[in-house]
């Protein structure tokens, strides 16, 4: 038995709480009433039946003193004579109010404890490379290509970061994920499996929380290679959603968008950019040609234009053909993939990237890549093509960095990224800088010829010209790319070292009857050797490849002893590069 430590309201039910009058908290008692069955008592007799059930006639007796009787358990509706009874609607809505507020509280506590001690979003992942578990090399593309599909759809996500190709495919073979995680700074891994027997496909993926080692999500594929396209899709959505990600609308369309619905045409993309990513003149050249194959499977395959215009555009830069045969070439491709689709990241920054170096027309430049930047602001190589090009030859060198820091970032372990930023010092004259920055590249690889160069030049504008020529050598055992001989020849001749230098100019002469050298390669022995009639006559031919060094006039130092010259003026004057 219960009653109501307020009103004496009696309740026989145990389980209610509250007083259903005023609202109080029930106490428990055993006594019993006594008395007039109108009246309530604790006393030692037993309790009314009309008490019991909280059923009481309406009285209106005058001889029941109200001010000095018990009191009468009536319903509430019918209590009107004292001032207790009077405050009772107050009492039951501050009671009311209370509760509201504890039940508040308590959902407020609750939400805290159980959010803080629940797995939280995965804002990060790195798509590792796949293991090729057929046991032929040239299936390495399919391996690798599958891991930077899945990374191309999930950098479509605008809320999540994820690690692009250049820094995951260092990682090839590793299995120490927790390891790879903490270097590329993401929350989660996924590795993968994939074995070609014939026509037969069987793919292996995991998903792993690395912050708590929890796998969240494991998958077996039986697939025939004709499933390829739409097996990736699968995989990516199924990402998204063990991802946590609050995914609706547009945001998902790039998981499962379809670039194209012929299985060959893709297979051969995936080999184009199995071969672009080598960075190097030959491979580029096959990526051409896987490219082309593609395109000629599916006509409308959007991506395999973008990836032909990054193969043209870079040929050039990685001395693999000539800018008068390759960029316009590459600018078309960029053009015909964004007509067919205008949403294709990659294609606006190889615009953006091509229209300044080649066109020189740097509004238009700039237009692509803030379209770039706007698809997809994690687009590592957007930014580093930004920064490195347009910023750099504009004289804007604290944004230049800045972009390039931003790049290194989102692809922290991309050697040509940090390499770049490395070189963006070197313009902005900051040599120690650079020197500590390419340092720390080499660190990552060794044998990335284009950092050892790059470091050269550091050293040789500092003046320290015995390490220069250790690092241009080192470059040129690296790799057979023009430029090294044209460094070298330049150093020899800076430390004297005239002879030496005039048996580089011998060689690079050699090799450009065999292969495409750049004018500007001759220009910078040239300078060194003090020759500047025969510069300005190597610069000129320069100038009519539209070789992309040219755009760089204004900031390279090695220039340097011609700005003075009334000719290299006017050279900056028709470019449109700044004073």
């Amino acid at each position: 038995m219960k009653r109501c430590p307020r009103c004496n309201h009696v309740e026989t039910d145990d389980s209610l709480v509250f007083c259903r009058a005023d609202g109080a908290a029930l106490i428990n008692d055993s006594g019993s009433f006594s008395g007039d069955p109108n009246t309530a008592k604790f006393g030692s007799t037993p309790v009314s039946s009309e008490i019991e059930t909280n059923i009481l006639p309406h009285t209106t007796d005058a001889s029941i003193n109200r001010a000095t009787a018990p009191t009468t358990v009536l319903p509430s509706s019918q209590t009107h004579g004292t001032a207790s009874e009077r405050n009772k609607p107050k009492r039951q809505s501050l009671v009311i109010t209370a509760g509201a507020l504890g039940l508040i509280v308590i959902a407020v506590v609750g939400y805290l404890f159980f959010a803080r001690n629940r797995p939280t979003a995965i804002e990060s992942i790195a798509v590792l490379p796949f293991e090729n578990r057929s046991g032929n090399p040239d299936t390495d593309y399919l391996s690798d290509g599958l891991a930077w599909s899945l990374i191309f759809r999930l950098s479509q996500l605008p809320g999540l970061k994820v690690s692009p190709t250049t820094s995951v495919m260092r990682y090839k073979g590793n299995t120490d994920v927790a390891k790879i995680a903490k270097e590329l700074g993401v929350d989660a891994v996924m590795t993968g499996r994939v074995l070609q027997r014939g026509d037969n496909l069987n793919i292996t993926v995991e998903l792993v929380d690395v912050r708590n080692n929890k796998s969240l999500w494991g998958e077996q594929y039986e697939r025939k290679m004709s499933d390829l396209l739409q097996t990736q899709r699968e995989i990516a959505a199924n990402i998204a959603q063990k991802l946590q990600l609050k995914l609706a609308g547009a945001e998902t369309k790039g998981l499962t968008k379809h670039y194209t619905d012929n299985n060959e045409a893709y297979q051969l993309y995936l080999k184009g950019r199995f071969y672009w990513n080598k960075r190097n003149a030959e491979a580029l050249k096959k990526s051409i040609e896987y490219f082309n194959q593609a395109i000629e499977k599916d006509p409308n395959f959007a991506l395999a234009y973008a990836g032909l215009a990054d193969a043209y555009g870079q040929l050039p830069v990685y001395s693999g053909g000539s800018p008068r045969e390759n960029v316009p070439k590459g600018m078309a491709a960029a053009k015909k993939a964004l007509e067919i689709d205008e949403t294709i990241v990659e294609a606006h920054a190889a615009l953006g990237f091509q229209t300044f170096y080649y066109e020189w027309n740097l509004p238009e430049s700039n237009k692509e890549f803030q379209r770039a930047f706007e698809l997809n602001p994690n687009y590592a190589t957007a930014h580093q093509w930004y920064g490195i090009w347009n910023l750099s030859s504009m004289k804007r060198f604290d944004e230049a960095i800045a972009e390039l820091k931003r790049a290194a970032e989102l692809d922290p372990l991309s050697l040509i990224i940090n390499t770049n930023l490395g070189e963006s010092y070197i313009y902005a004259r900051q040599y120690d800088k650079a020197i500590e920055q390419l340092r720390k590249t080499l660190e990552l690889d060794q044998s990335f010829y284009r950092t050892h160069w790059t470091l050269g030049l550091a050293y040789e504008l500092k003046g320290s010209l015995p390490e220069a020529i250790a690092e241009y050598q080192k470059a040129r055992a690296l790799d057979d790319d023009p430029r090294q001989l044209a460094m070298l020849g330049h150093a020899y001749a800076a430390a004297g070292r005239r002879d030496e230098a005039l048996k580089a100019l011998d060689q690079l002469k050699a090799v450009a009857r065999q292969r495409y050298v750049s004018p500007i390669n001759f220009v910078f022995i040239y300078i060194g050797l003090g020759e500047k009639d025969e510069a300005f006559r190597w610069l000129d031919m320069g100038y009519q490849e539209r070789d992309p060094q040219v755009s760089r006039l204004s900031i390279n130092p090695l220039f340097d002893p011609l700005r003075s010259d009334a000719r290299f003026t006017e050279l900056m004057r028709r470019v449109g590069l700044p004073q």
